[in-house]
C-alpha cells in the first residue's frame, strides 16, 4: 500500500468522539428554523423529530422535560441545538431549545398549552391575589434598554416617586429569555425583599411574544409567593404568563399605574375631602347656633310669661289693696268715725276733704 507519510488511524467509536468534539467546538449551539415532521415521543421521556425545509431534512433528539412548548406535525419551529454524530452513524440535532415560530404555529401551540395548563387548574380565578395595599418595594423582570421598560418607570415617578424599584435585567424574547426571566422571578421569590413583581415588556411581533408562552415560565408565574403582575405586549395581546398572574394589565404604562396612585389625584380627593369637611362643620356650627338659638328663644319667652304672670297677679293684688286703703273708701263718700259712740260723747268724722268734730246727741240700734 502506497502511503506518503503515516497517518493516524481511528477505530469508529475514536472517529466518532473526534468528529463529536469537533462540531461541539465549532457549533456550541446553533439556530435552525424548519418544519417539524415525524414527531414521537417515547416513554414521556425521549423526543424525537425531524426538521425540515423544502430541501433537506435533519433528524432531531432531546428530552421531555426540555420541551416547554406543545409540538405537532406540521409546526414551524425555531431551536437551539448542537450537532451530533450518533453511535450507528446518524448525523442528528440534539436540541436544548425548541419555540414555535410565525403565527399560527404559535396559535396552535398556545391553544394545546392552555387547554393543558387550565385542565390543571393553574389560571383558577381563586388563586389569584390583589396588589398589596401599601406597595414600597416593586421588583421588576424586563429588559432595560427595551421602551416598555422606560414608560414603566416614567409612569411610576410622574404619579407617585419614592418607590423603592429593584430591576432584573433580562432578555424578553429569544431562546434564551423564558430562562433568564426564570431565574429573575426564583431571585426575587428567595430573597423576599419586594411587595409585588413586574413582568413587563413591550409590544413586538407574535414571534417576539411568543416566550411569555413558555412552559416552564407559566408555572414559574403560578408559582411564585410574591403576588406577579404582567404588562405584556399591547392591549390586545394575551399569553399565558398573563393568565397564570395575579393580575393583568394591559402594557408596561398601565402596569405602573395599576401599581402606583396618582399624586394629582390623590391632592384632588384631599382638597374635596377638607371642603366636604369644612361644609360639614360648618353645617353643624350652624345647626347647634340655631338649636341653641331656639333654645335661648324658648327660655326667653318662659321667663317673659313667668314675669308677665307674676306682673298680673300683682296689679291684681294691688287693686284688691286699693280697694281696702280707706283713702279710697272717703274718695267714694264715705266718711271714717272716730271715738266711743255714746249719748253725750264727743266724737270726729274723717272725709275725703274734712276732718269734723261732733257731739252724739242720740244712738240707736238699727232694726
Amino acid at each position: 500500500m502506497f502511503m506518503e507519510k503515516a497517518q493516524q488511524v481511528y477505530s469508529v467509536s475514536d472517529f466518532q468522539a473526534v468528529c463529536n468534539q469537533i462540531m461541539e467546538t465549532a457549533f456550541t449551539g446553533v439556530i435552525v428554523e424548519g418544519e417539524v415532521a415525524s414527531f414521537k415521543l417515547n416513554q414521556n421521556k425521549f423526543v424525537f423529530f425531524d426538521l425540515k425545509d423544502d430541501q433537506s431534512s435533519v433528524g432531531c433528539f432531546m428530552m421531555a422535560f426540555a420541551l416547554r412548548f406543545p409540538i405537532e406535525d406540521g409546526m414551524r419551529v425555531r431551536i437551539r441545538a448542537v450537532p451530533k454524530l450518533t453511535n450507528w452513524g446518524k448525523f442528528s440535532l440534539t436540541v436544548q431549545a425548541i419555540a414555535p415560530v410565525g403565527e399560527g404555529s404559535i396559535k396552535k401551540s398556545l391553544e394545546l398549552l392552555k387547554k393543558k395548563l387550565a385542565a390543571e387548574g393553574l389560571f383558577d380565578k381563586a388563586k389569584k391575589r390583589p396588589l398589596p395595599d401599601k406597595i414600597t418595594k416593586i421588583g421588576v423582570i424586563s429588559s432595560t434598554q427595551a421602551a416598555g421598560y422606560a414608560d414603566f418607570c416614567k409612569i411610576l415617578n410622574e404619579r407617585w416617586g419614592g418607590l423603592t424599584v429593584l430591576t432584573a435585567h433580562t432578555q424578553v424574547q429569544g431562546m434564551v429569555a423564558a430562562d433568564q426571566i426564570i431565574r429573575a422571578l426564583n431571585y426575587f421569590n428567595e430573597r423576599g425583599e419586594v411587595d409585588v413583581i413586574a413582568v413587563i415588556r413591550g409590544g413586538g411581533s407574535a414571534d417576539d411574544l411568543a416566550v411569555f408562552n413558555d412552559e416552564a415560565l407559566v408555572r414559574a408565574i403560578a408559582a411564585s409567593k410574591i403576588p406577579v403582575i404582567t404588562g405584556i405586549g399591547h392591549e390586545v395581546d394575551e399569553s399565558l404568563c398573563d393568565l397564570a398572574a395575579d393580575i393583568v394589565a394591559s402594557t408596561p404604562s398601565n402596569a405602573a399605574q395599576m401599581l402606583t396612585r396618582d399624586r394629582r389625584e390623590i391632592a384632588a380627593n384631599v382638597r374635596a375631602d377638607v371642603n366636604r369637611i369644612n361644609n360639614l362643620l360648618n353645617s353643624k356650627i350652624d345647626e347647634i347656633t340655631e338649636v341653641n338659638r331656639t333654645e335661648i328663644l324658648r327660655v326667653a319667652n318662659e321667663i317673659y310669661r313667668r314675669i308677665s304672670s307674676f306682673n298680673n297677679e300683682i296689679l291684681a293684688q294691688r287693686k284688691i289693696l286699693d280697694q281696702l286703703n280707706p283713702e279710697k273708701v272717703l274718695e267714694r263718700g264715705y266718711a271714717l268715725l272716730r271715738g266711743d259712740v255714746a249719748e253725750g260723747n264727743e266724737i270726729s268724722l274723717l272725709t275725703a276733704k274734712q276732718e269734723i268734730e261732733a257731739k252724739v246727741m242720740k244712738v240707736k240700734e238699727r232694726k
